[in-house]
């Protein structure tokens, strides 16, 4: 058996440190195995790949070579791979060459040599078929995302809500959130038609996503069974598990018969609440609203006893009176994710969750839960 040339390639540093960019979200530094620390480096094809796992998320990102280059694959420590590319100039050439145990880059007059751990023990994911494949616009992608991202909870013990749902539907793809505190809801039309389905992204995924897609791709692939979700760009691929467990029935969360509908300018209340936030208790960021006639009076106070009040003009038909508390970061989370002049607030009773949503289009709702004060 003849022996194997150690691999070898030549790229400029900016064609290095895109796909290295885009896979170390995956990688985590504190890990009880070494080699997750590690960047799996593959040439293969006139091809680099390089990926980044925790075992729950991978991220493949490559990139064409233009100089000759020999096959093979190593990994190596990403954080000082990522570190001495980055800090290499502009448009610096770079050289890396595997020799025995250790990976040299040389660049100028730079020159660098970094440990490695073999290939062979990075693992990764279990190779899966989809169920759902379709190619949605970036913009439709990112409208899902940022629309409900913010309401997903954070290390919460019920694991299906640290994450982002999905739902397909026939022509219509949806986005919920929630935290148990408030929720949020988009829809979105796509071309294909399909069957009713639900998946459940984890957070970090989330997170890794809304990277991939601040890249300028016109559109992405989507494909998913029930364990697994893939996003693959021109050149990054994502792929996650998917997180087990049933999603709470959202539809039954939207609260339904609300009589009393508010009207009110999107600008003027945002600012009146991030106002009186300043005086809110820092531990519960509790405001007060009181709707009465044509007035919103927007109140808050903290344990030092500071008081903030804003009176804000509202259209408000029924002119019923009624006073009720809530979050204020989740009121302002929900206003700002808006894109009207004018919001709609629909209320029940001082007990019960508000309604927020835009005054001309109804593909997004958010629910916020009321707080005694």
């Amino acid at each position: 058996m003849g022996k194997v040339n150690p691999m070898k390639f030549t790229l400029s540093r900016e064609q290095f440190l895109t796909p290295i960019q885009s896979v170390s979200g995956a990688i985590e530094r504190r890990h009880n195995l070494p080699i997750l620390s590690n960047i799996l480096i593959e040439v293969k094809h006139q091809h680099l790949f390089l990926t980044g796992t925790d075992i729950e998320v991978e991220l493949i990102g490559q990139v064409q070579l233009d100089a000759p280059c020999i096959e093979g694959r190593i990994t190596v420590p990403a954080k000082k791979l990522f570190d001495i590319v980055r800090s290499l100039p502009e448009h610096a050439h770079i050289t890396f060459e595997q020799q025995e145990n250790k990976v040299r880059l040389k660049s100028g007059r730079s020159r660098f040599s970094l440990t490695t751990l073999s290939a062979d023990g990075y693992p990764n994911l279990e190779a899966w078929q989809a169920d759902v494949e379709m190619t949605l616009p970036t913009s439709t992608c990112k409208a899902l995302i940022d629309a409900t991202q913010f309401a997903m909870a954070n290390q919460d013990s019920r694991h299906y809500l640290n994450g982002l749902l999905l739902e397909t539907e026939g022509q219509e793809i949806r986005a919920i959130a929630t935290d148990g505190h408030r929720l949020a809801f988009t829809c979105e039309s796509i071309e294909q038609n399909l069957s009713k389905k639900q998946l459940i992204i984890p957070r970090k995924s989330i997170t890794e996503l809304v990277r991939l897609i601040d890249q300028q791709d016109e559109s992405i692939q989507i494909s998913f069974c029930d364990t697994y979700f893939r996003a693959t760009t021109h050149n990054t691929t994502l792929t996650c598990k998917l997180i087990e467990g049933r999603f709470p029935d959202y539809n039954r969360v939207l609260p339904k018969g609300g009589d009393k509908i508010v009207t009110v300018e999107r600008e003027a209340m945002r600012q009146a609440l991030m106002r009186t936030s300043i005086l809110s208790n820092e531990k519960f960021r509790g405001v007060r609203l009181n709707l009465e006639g044509s007035t919103l009076n927007i109140s808050a106070n903290n344990p030092e006893q500071e008081e903030a009040e804003e009176i804000v003009d509202i259209n408000y038909p029924q002119a019923e009176a009624l006073e009720i508390g809530f979050n204020v970061g989740y009121l302002l989370d929900a206003i700002n994710t808006l894109p009207s002049k004018e919001v709609k607030l629909t209320f029940i009773d001082n007990q019960s969750s508000v309604l927020v949503e835009d005054t001309h289009c109804n593909k997004a709702m958010y629910v916020v839960m009321p707080m005694r004060l």
